[in-house]
């Protein structure tokens, strides 16, 4: 007997630690038996085929927001209490929440600056920094790998990119992770505090850089965003500080947490991590598949902009949608034999970096950064093997783990 739409909803539990750790046999369910459907409990209608998480990516009827079309009230919804100004300001400048004209316009400003070349200039920087991380912890027999190699390499990488002192860096990863804590399903109040305040922070930090370097240029990226003219056209202060703070929240968190994912992931497959050993060659399909198999970006929102029918389901506007990435990524009419981890896999058309305007403009970076630290790790470390099985964040929308204490 095949279960109901009500009855597999329900197991859609992102608060509880069993489903965020393993959500993916109640994805299976929902894709059979409930693939559009709404869940009360979060406020979400919650899409789990791959096909339509990727084509509602790319639909101009769904936005990140929907201020450029409505009032909070017009679509039924309370403004955000004022005390979120901050937190909101500083969002609402970012290419991530922005839709066109306005998203248009700053990702080619931003774009302009952020090449291709210029990542893959950063090459040589990100194995230099990862070497030495590395290092750092040769002799230590065991340690926490998210700790000292996963999380100062995007640090660190993002740091220099924007010209940040070295006496500041230790405070970006604090204020990073407090801004993305308003992105979970049911921030506490605590957590909005927290979100609010790095807000605040970080803009006003980034506000006295900027300022400085757009009097005194230098090769940073905050030096460039601050210079750069496209048809006239220059980005506000307010949109180069959204575009700083998206660089590091994106670059920094995800990258964060697909590292010790991955890391994880092989550990649990310890035939692929054998191969992988054996086979370096195999690393960038790796990347992808680690990226594939075990998403750290679980769900993404859209709003609903107007009534809008998906399959024989009437969603109306004002609504909510949670895209489910972790779902598509798993879906066999796309991946053949999508609970397997093959480091080989190809064609690998996962959603985990998006799709539409909204793809990830940092997925080179991104990649780069996991290639070069898993290849680091395995030469330097090719009995690297875990203390323990790690805890998870309680965290379900920016998925990771609290740590991965590793024997070498």
């Amino acid at each position: 007997m095949h279960p109901t739409a009500d009855d597999v909803v329900t197991r859609f539990a992102p608060n509880e630690p069993v489903f965020i750790a393993d959500p993916y046999p109640v994805y299976r369910e929902l894709r059979e038996s409930a693939p559009i459907v709404y869940d009360e409990a979060t406020d979400h209608w919650l899409i789990s085929r791959y096909q339509d998480v990727n084509a509602l990516l790319r639909d101009k009827r769904f936005g990140r927001t929907y201020l450029h079309v409505s009032t909070h009230a017009e679509m039924g919804h309370p403004d955000p209490p004022s005390w979120h100004d901050p937190f909101w300001t500083l969002i609402n400048a970012g290419i991530l929440d922005q839709e066109p004209p306005d998203h248009t316009r700053v990702r080619r400003l931003v774009s302009k600056a952020f090449t291709p070349r210029y990542v893959e200039g950063l090459r040589p920087r990100v194995q230099a920094i990862t070497d030495s991380l590395v290092e750092h912890v040769a002799g230590a027999g065991e340690f926490d790998l998210l700790a000292e190699i996963a999380e100062p390499l995007p640090v660190t990488v993002i740091a220099e990119m924007l010209g940040v002192p070295e006496a500041d860096r230790h405070l970006l990863r604090p204020w990073s992770a407090d801004i993305c804590k308003m992105y979970e399903l049911h921030p506490s109040v605590q957590m909005q505090r927290d979100a609010v305040r790095a807000s605040t922070e970080f803009s006003d930090y980034l506000r006295e850089l900027a300022r400085e370097r757009r009097a005194h240029p230098g090769e940073d990226l905050v030096s460039q965003l601050a210079l750069v003219l496209d048809e006239g056209e220059r980005l506000t202060e307010d949109e180069l500080v959204g575009t700083c703070v998206l660089l590091l929240n994106a670059g920094h968190e995800a990258t964060v947490n697909a590292t010790g994912i991955g890391w994880w992931t092989l550990f649990r497959h310890p035939d692929a991590l054998r191969r992988l050993l054996g086979d370096r060659t195999l690393l960038p399909t790796a990347i992808e598949e680690l990226l594939r198999f075990d998403t750290p970006a679980q769900m993404f929102e859209r709003w609903v902009l107007e009534d809008v029918r998906i399959g024989d389901v009437t969603i109306p506007r004002g609504a909510e949608l949670g895209l489910l990435f972790g779902s598509a990524n798993r879906d066999p009419e796309v991946f053949e034999r999508p609970e397997e981890l093959d480091l080989a896999r190809e064609p690998n058309p996962h959603l985990t970096f998006g799709a539409g305007i909204h793809f990830c403009l940092g997925a080179p970076l991104g990649r780069q950064e996991l290639q070069v630290s898993f290849a680091a790790v395995l030469d330097r470390f090719p009995h690297i093997e875990p203390v323990h099985e790690p805890a998870w964040k309680p965290n379900y929308v920016i998925r990771g783990l609290r740590e991965l204490r590793v024997r070498v």
